[in-house]
């Protein structure tokens, strides 16, 4: 293998890939990444056998060949090279890559390409096509509510299900569930469904820079996997087993009381109560009151905590139904506020032992439900 690449392009494809690298593997080969000269570009992929990440780059290809060598010593090594041309050369039978720019010269000790986890070909002939832009925002409206836990596997991953052309992406906690649906711009014959790790759709929403550009999504038969194919990059995981509870029961049928707020207003609130709430296992109580006489109804947010001290904010509202205090978990509030899209948001609740459901007003596609929290005293 004897290469020439743009140390600028090298090191945007090693940043891609990295973050599937396995950090503490006892196989020394999951914490390589693979350099493969092929078909007039540069190759580079990683995997941790669960999450894996594939690049392409342009570059000057004098033999084609491939080689894996430890990801880190290759990104920190790139990363100090001069902004010029980078020179890679193997030595096959030592599997030694060796890389000169200007007047700076490396050699890295590398394992065989033959020894690297295979990566096969999807077939890009099943699948949906999304656009970019689109996905990103539905990843970023439900990835957040799921949950880090490890001890309930399947609530660490996204519910993805496509029905004709509605494709839908919901994510759980058990103190909290994000519900997303879009149309595809074409349907698909058979139905979707499966749970892919909120890991690897925060991955995908990194690496998918572009919003126009289209990605692929398939699922390979037999295998357990997912793979996103862009124009220049590719990302592939297993899926997690499981069956992910059946969210729909969760969501109320209905309300008592309708809030209609800003959204940024409500956000604003939100942060300052976080300041004291976080202190307090983060709870921020909620007093909403309907006008009266004509006047606008307001929404009074507050926390306090013993050793920093309380906040309340009020703000206008439009208040439709009875008056309610009801107490939520003040991050999970913010993190969702932080995600609407609308100007304004409508919050609809029940009783303050019920569930509260959050809406950006004039959007029926995205809902957002967040579990109370003990009142007290």
């Amino acid at each position: 293998m004897k290469i020439s690449v743009l140390q600028e392009n090298l090191a945007q494809g090693l940043n891609i890939v990295s973050r599937a690298v396995s950090p503490r593997s006892t196989h020394a080969i999951l914490s390589n990444v693979l350099i493969a000269a092929e078909d007039g570009r540069l190759k580079l992929s990683a995997t941790d056998r669960e999450l894996g990440i594939t690049a392409w780059i342009g570059a000057k290809i004098e033999e084609p060949g491939a080689t894996t060598v430890p990801a880190r010593t290759l990104a920190d090594l790139v990363a100090t090279f001069p902004s010029d041309t980078i020179h890679m050369e193997l030595a096959v039978r030592t599997q030694t890559l060796q890389l000169s720019a200007g007047r700076s010269h490396a050699e890295i000790k590398g394992i065989d390409a033959q020894e690297f986890p295979p990566m096969p070909e999807p077939d890009k002939s099943a699948g949906i096509e999304l656009n970019a832009g689109d996905f990103k925002e539905m990843i970023g409206q439900v990835v957040f509510a799921a949950s880090r836990d490890d001890a309930r596997p399947v609530l660490t991953g996204v519910l993805v299900t496509v029905e004709g052309d509605a494709i839908t992406m919901a994510a759980a906690d058990g103190f909290r569930l994000s519900v997303r649906k879009a149309k595809l711009a074409a349907p698909l014959d058979q139905p979707l469904r499966a749970i892919v790790p909120a890991r690897a759709l925060n991955e995908l929403a990194r690496i998918a820079s572009d919003d126009k550009e289209q990605i692929h999504m398939m699922l390979p038969p037999g295998r357990g996997q997912i793979v996103f194919s862009l124009k220049n990059a590719e990302l592939r995981c297993q899926l997690v087993e499981g069956a992910f509870p059946e969210y729909n029961q969760i969501i109320p049928n209905g309300h008592k009381t309708r809030t209609v707020v800003s959204a940024g207003a409500f956000l604003k609130a939100a942060k300052q109560s976080e300041i004291f709430a976080r202190e307090s296992s983060h709870i921020a109580r909620l007093d909403i009151k309907p006008g009266d006489n004509g006047s606008p109804g307001t929404v009074e947010i507050s926390a306090q905590s013993e050793e920093t001290g309380s906040n309340d904010s009020k703000i206008d509202a439009i208040v439709e139904g009875q008056e309610i205090l009801i107490a939520f978990n003040v991050r999970y509030l913010r993190e969702a506020l932080d995600v609407m899209k609308s100007s304004d948001v409508a919050l609809e609740t029940t009783a303050p032992a019920a569930p509260g459901v959050i809406r950006p007003v004039g959007d029926q596609d995205f809902l957002h439900v967040i579990m109370p929290m003990h009142l007290g005293k």
